[in-house]
């Protein structure tokens, strides 16, 4: 019914019921006509139609396409997919510690948890999930799987599995269901004089989290300055934000203000105790993906000038979601205001309000955008999520290494790896060898491969624009063609050569992860990682005073 949460990139920011004095009714008399319509509609399809009405499902689709024109974040939850929004705001749920992926029409295992119940039952990245308890899901997708593996905690569930590059394949594991908290920090820790934490949502226990890891690095002297990452973060809720912040500013101060539909709506948020590092370098790490809360703790920090902002502009969610109880059990997840960080600024991107006349949702141009001032007079916009202090270039991804991720061969590769050798160094340590990735490259079978073919069509579209014009007339301009066509022939082996290191950033992280996990993964990736290296140059050097004192 609901939207799907992995695909949203903004998730939930709830709020109290404080929101009770918005306005309910409208003195629109269209809504009443329409509601009147959509009920006689109804009522003549279930006395006249030929045949029967699937009820649920038809209404399943008008709730969602009445909200499709509202916005993505106000989005209906029956009563059976209460454990979902329940996840959202607690990161709780009863299951066995895997995430899932659809694969060839089946269910694999993408990856298990730490410490979660697949990982100790032995279960691998790479299985194929054959049979939950009695029911064949050979053939089912995840959205399926997902229903019969998860329940309530204390309960008996058994998995028949196919195990690729081992000799007995099928696999049979039984075990029991657990309440299951995915941590909002999945890795903290210290680089040189830099603490570093990751934080991935803003859950009930975030800043519980946060702080286990800053009390951390109050005891290691070495510990100068601190990154907090936010990158990939889609939010979740205002109060961990704002208690993550009371870490680094005085207590009472201003971080965040909700408005809603009249004046009286409106809610302001203060820190609300005595920070553990009020003066300690800071930066914080954003992208594309860093949204709603996340948007909210990294606005104040650059809006006060209590740190820099690294990396790539974000995602510019500036809309307030709070839960509404309907009938049968059912929740009603409902954009009640926007937010607006402490410059006065709001950095909504998409106005959902004025739609394209095909109902298409505009950004807006960052020539409508205004200019608003952070504490020390430097110049901040609204609009279009948050602009960092230092850009990060990423650069494009290569065809080569999308098609290499995309069909996963560099996902089989690290399964397989993981078959043949039982351990592999430290995150810290492991290396890609040359003999490593010599595996690697025999591995992809030229036959399978897919190249995508933009440079054979352009090809094409290129002789047939020139002979359009004449030009294919000419024999040298033909033998030109052809031998051009000639050089631009994929060569496999040489391609692979040629982007060994774009190919060994997505081929390293799957193989540690097959050991170490998402903790794992990420502190491998930190080692090279553009944006923390960024930060860690700034605070270390004279530039971080300069950005901060607008100099």
């Amino acid at each position: 019914m609901r939207k799907s949460i992995l695909g949203c990139v903004a998730l939930t920011v709830a709020l109290p019921l404080a929101w009770g004095a918005i306005p309910a009714k409208s003195t629109d008399s269209a809504i009443a006509r329409n509601l009147n319509t959509f009920n006689s509609i109804v009522k003549e399809l279930q006395n006249n139609y030929v045949d029967s009405i699937a009820a649920d499902r038809s209404f399943e689709a008008a709730i969602d396409a009445f909200l499709a024109n509202v916005d993505p974040y106000t989005e209906y939850y029956p009563a059976e997919e209460q454990e979902a929004l329940t996840k959202l705001t607690t990161g709780e749920y009863g299951g066995i510690g895997a995430y899932l992926m659809d694969r060839d029409s089946s269910t694999y295992i993408s990856e298990p948890m730490k410490d979660s119940p697949a990982a100790r039952a032995g279960i691998r990245a790479g299985d194929r999930i054959l049979r939950v308890d009695s029911t064949d899901v050979s053939h089912k997708l995840s959205s399926e799987v997902t229903k019969l593996l998860r329940g309530r905690p204390n309960t008996e569930v058994s998995i028949r599995l196919q195990r690729p590059y081992v000799k007995d394949s099928i696999i049979d594991v039984s075990f029991t269901r657990e309440l299951l908290r995915q941590p909002s920090v999945p890795l903290y820790k210290v680089v040189d004089n830099t603490g570093y934490i990751r934080l991935t949502s803003f859950i009930e226990k975030s800043a519980s989290e946060v702080k286990e890891a800053l009390e951390s690095f109050k005891a290691n002297p070495k510990v100068e300055n601190i990154v907090i990452d936010l990158r990939g973060n889609g939010g979740g809720l205002v109060e961990s934000a704002v208690d993550i912040l009371s870490f680094f500013l005085p207590k009472g101060t201003e971080v965040v203000r909700m408005k809603g539909r009249d004046a009286s709506s409106e809610r302001i948020y203060k820190t609300t105790r005595s920070p553990l590092y009020p003066d300690i370098p800071l930066a914080v790490l954003i992208d594309g993906s860093s949204a709603s809360a996340s948007e909210i703790l990294a606005g104040a920090v650059q809006d006060l000038d209590r740190g820099v902002l690294i990396g790539t502009r974000s995602f510019g969610k500036g809309l307030v979601q709070s839960t509404r109880p309907l009938p049968y059990q059912g929740v009603l997840k409902i954009t009640v205001a926007k937010y607006y960080i402490p410059s006065g600024r709001l950095i909504q991107a998409l106005d959902y309000t004025n739609r394209n006349e095909d109902g298409t949702v505009r950004r807006i141009p960052d020539s409508l955008t205004r200019a608003y001032m952070t504490l020390h007079g430097r110049t901040v916009r609204d609009g279009g999520g948050l602009q960092p202090d230092s850009v990060i270039d990423w650069g494009k991804v290569n065809r080569l290494v999308y098609n290499i991720v995309r069909d996963n061969w560099s996902y089989d590769f690290a399964t397989r790896y993981a078959a043949e050798h039982p351990t592999i160094g430290a995150p810290a340590d492991f290396v890609v060898t040359d003999s490593l990735y010599g595996e690697f490259k025999k591995s992809i079978d030229p036959q399978r491969f897919k190249y995508d073919r933009v440079m054979e069509d352009a090809m094409k579209q290129l002789k047939e624009i020139a002979s359009d014009e004449g030009y294919m007339d000419d024999e040298a301009t033909m033998n030109t063609f052809e031998s051009l066509q000639k050089l631009l022939i994929h060569d496999l082996n040489r391609d692979l050569d040629t982007h060994r290191a774009d190919i060994v950033d997505y081929l390293g992280p799957e193989i540690v992860s097959r050991y170490y996990y998402e903790p794992g993964k990420i502190e491998y990736m930190l080692r090279d990682d553009k944006a923390f290296r960024a930060a860690r140059e700034i605070m270390n050097s004279g530039r971080y005073a300069k950005i901060l004192q607008n100099k």
